[in-house]
């Protein structure tokens, strides 16, 4: 925007003009072109809905009183081929009964003839800003300028250039030949010879004696063969169109290049239509616990949302957190430390809610139309304080209890107590930096500088007054689902106890169907791409050679001792953690390194430790982990629909965070006070 409320010359943004007078139309159109827009004008309904289907105004100007189709007739056929395009109704029969039925109607702003100049301005400009909203409520991508680089570069959404650099690689891997170490590596023999090598392999537990993985995988896939070489082969060039999928999902949703849900289906779209799994095969990926896990726990927090439960949990949890500063110091680690033992994702689910409720409270007692940096700092501050009390016990996540096993195919047994003893110092000391990192970058760039989050919460659970039926009934649910994913969920998974909670909460007349359609069902899919991608690569073995690769090609001096293979496996699962569920990169890695530091003489326990330690450092990307997802789903601003945290946010502050993980992880952990603790040999 140019000085005096006038649009940059540059951009001429487009504006429709209707109205069947055309002395008005003409001096109307004049006056606004020479202030910087590009004007169309019409006189008359039906030309003004083709106009609106092939030129894409973003305001119209409409005349109420027109022959043959009025203003009104004229507003509800455009809303309903463009509902992003904004009205402006205009009439010279104004009054209260007119402004109160044209009100009916999805109208921006109603404005009677003859309208100053300098107001009609404000009112398009104003009306301007609310179309870029609609435009990202229905997901439509703007590009400001049509020129060809404009267009490659694209927008959030649509991104040409990265779509098509992304088939390029894929194209790239595809047709590139199996290396000899990919086909020695899905073609060993368990218990032969080279049974070292695919200890790695996911399934290696699964395979029988003399099963190589090509076979096991030909049972899971149901690839048909003649001879044993051609299913190798296939095995392999399925593990390179895996490392394909790999590629382009994490480039588009790195940058955007598609809307996240469609590069989620795309995920499964190519593991269909190239073979990897069979259709039914590509649904059960999509369809594991933790996604059930997910939908419930978005559907649940909707629930606690709307009874008010929120704001009750708010007070207690965050009580502390009289300013920004006291919630980044002092709140983070209470959180970390809390989520080492119950889930972290409840309770993620739980207090993101609460605190866009400050938020959105806060900018609105600001008279401000958003402060993201607050939001960012807020939000993330807790998903990353709850992403570090990863390593605090094993009750913290299913990787810690997957090294365990692991630990134990190798006779050596880790228990509760020795895994808090080991991991939990560095929880609150990781936090701390979290919300130090927070504090010093956001204290200077949020708009809002001095927020009461304790007293914010505690504003507005006093508007709802007493608890109600309903909450007691939630809370209730509540309680019983916490027990059931501390002490079930062995038994029944993660899914199963919050999908049981949330027929309870339905049966009870608190949850509704509606309630559950409207979650943000683009972050169940972008997780249920993470998991199908993940078994995807594990049971391939595209995990087991990229493990291999890292291996092979770290120096002698990270691999002849403890201490050097527990920081080079770290840093390796810390960034491939972002990229396929901590499960998954646990899974593929564990089995390696364990043998590894069994020849190094050094101790499985630290390597296996340090191992599942960094896979709770998936800061960067959306689909790490589950309270990723969840923050990006939640963090929408309730009014414009807008994305307030986007995949780049987690991106540039995720990658930060996650080079401050492994510092504190190297430093403090395991050149810190682990040289002090015994560790079984």
């Amino acid at each position: 925007m140019a000085e005096n409320g006038k649009p940059a010359v540059e951009e001429r943004p487009r504006i429709l003009l209707v109205d069947d007078e055309d002395g008005f139309r003409n001096t109307m159109r004049k006056r606004l072109s020479a202030r910087g827009y590009d004007v169309l004008d019409i006189n008359n309904g039906e030309d003004a809905i083709k106009m609106v289907r092939h030129e894409d105004p973003e305001v119209v100007i409409l005349d109420q009183k027109m022959p043959d189709m009025d203003g009104l007739q004229t507003l509800r056929e455009l809303k309903k081929i463009r509902p992003e395009v904004q009205i402006i109704m205009l009439t010279g029969y104004g009054g209260i009964e007119s402004a109160r039925e044209a009100g009916q109607h999805d109208i921006f702003a109603y404005l009677q003839k003859p309208t100053p100049i300098d107001e009609m301005i404000e009112k398009i400009e104003a009306a301007r800003r609310e179309y870029r909203y609609a435009m990202q409520r229905q997901e439509i991508p703007h590009i400001e300028k049509p020129t060809f680089k404009n267009w490659l570069m694209g927008v959030q959404g649509r991104r040409p250039g990265i779509i098509i650099l992304g088939a390029l690689l894929f194209a790239l891997m595809y047709f590139m030949p199996a290396t000899d170490r990919l086909v020695e590596l899905v073609s060993a023999e368990k218990g032969g010879p080279r049974d070292e090598l695919i200890m790695g392999y996911s399934e290696y537990r699964s395979l029988e004696e003399g099963e190589v993985p090509a076979e096991y995988y030909a049972k899971t896939a149901k690839l048909k063969y003649k001879t044993k070489d051609e299913l190798i082969l296939k095995t392999a060039r399925k593990a390179k169109i895996m490392i394909g999928v790999l590629i382009v999902a994490a480039l588009f949703w790195a940058t955007g290049a598609v809307p996240i849900g469609v590069a989620a289906l795309l995920v499964g779209v190519l593991m269909y239509w190239f073979g990897v799994l069979p259709p039914s095969g590509v649904t059960s990926a999509y369809a594991t616990d933790s996604v059930f896990f997910i939908f419930g726990v978005l559907a649940m927090s909707a629930a606690i949302s709307k009874t008010g439960l929120d704001r009750r949990i708010g007070i207690l949890l965050l009580k502390p957190s009289t300013s920004l500063k006291r919630m980044c110091l002092i709140f983070a680690p209470m959180v970390a430390v809390t989520a080492s033992f119950l889930s972290e994702h409840a309770i993620i689910a739980f207090i993101a809610p609460v605190l866009m409720m400050v938020y959105m409270g806060a900018v609105r007692g600001g008279g401000i139309a958003k402060d993201k940096a607050l939001v960012v700092m807020m939000l993330l501050t807790l998903n990353y304080a709850c992403n570090v009390g990863g390593p605090g016990s094993p009750a913290a996540g299913g990787r810690n209890v997957i090294m365990i096993g692991f630990l134990k195919d190798y006779g050596i047994n880790v228990t509760f107590g020795q895994w808090v003893m080991y991991g939990l110092p560095f929880v609150p000391v990781m936090a701390f930096v979290v919300g130090l990192h927070w504090y010093l970058w956001g204290r200077n760039k949020t708009t809002i500088r001095e927020l009461n989050v304790s007293a914010a919460v505690k504003r507005e659970s006093d508007k709802i007054g007493k608890m109600t039926g309903d909450e007691y009934k939630t809370a209730v649910v509540l309680i019983l689902l916490i027990i059931a994913w501390s002490a079930l969920s062995g038994i029944f998974g993660m899914g199963g106890p919050v999908i049981l909670a949330l027929v309870a909460l339905n049966i009870l007349g608190i949850l509704r169907w509606k309630d559950i359609a409207g979650i943000h069902w683009e972050v169940v899919f972008l997780y249920a791409a993470a998991s199908a991608m993940g078994y995807g690569l594990a049971v391939t073995g595209a995990a087991m050679w990229i493990a291999d690769i890292f291996v092979n090609a770290l120096p002698a001096v990270m691999t002849s001792s403890g201490v050097g293979l527990s920081i080079a496996v770290s840093a390796f699962v810390g960034i491939l953690t972002n990229f396929m569920s901590d499960g998954a990169a646990v899974a593929s890695i564990g089995p390696v390194v364990i043998p590894m530091a069994t020849m190094a003489e050094a101790s499985p326990v630290m390597v296996g430790l340090a191992t599942s330690f960094a896979s709770s450092f998936a800061h960067a990307m959306v689909i790490g982990t589950p309270n990723n997802a969840i923050i990006y789903a939640l963090a929408k601003d309730y009014e414009t629909g807008e994305q307030l945290i986007t995949i780049q946010d987690f991106f540039k502050h995720g990658a930060i965070i996650m080079v401050l993980s492994l510092l504190v992880l190297w430093f403090w952990v395991i050149l810190g006070y682990w040289q002090l603790l015994p560790f079984p040999a």
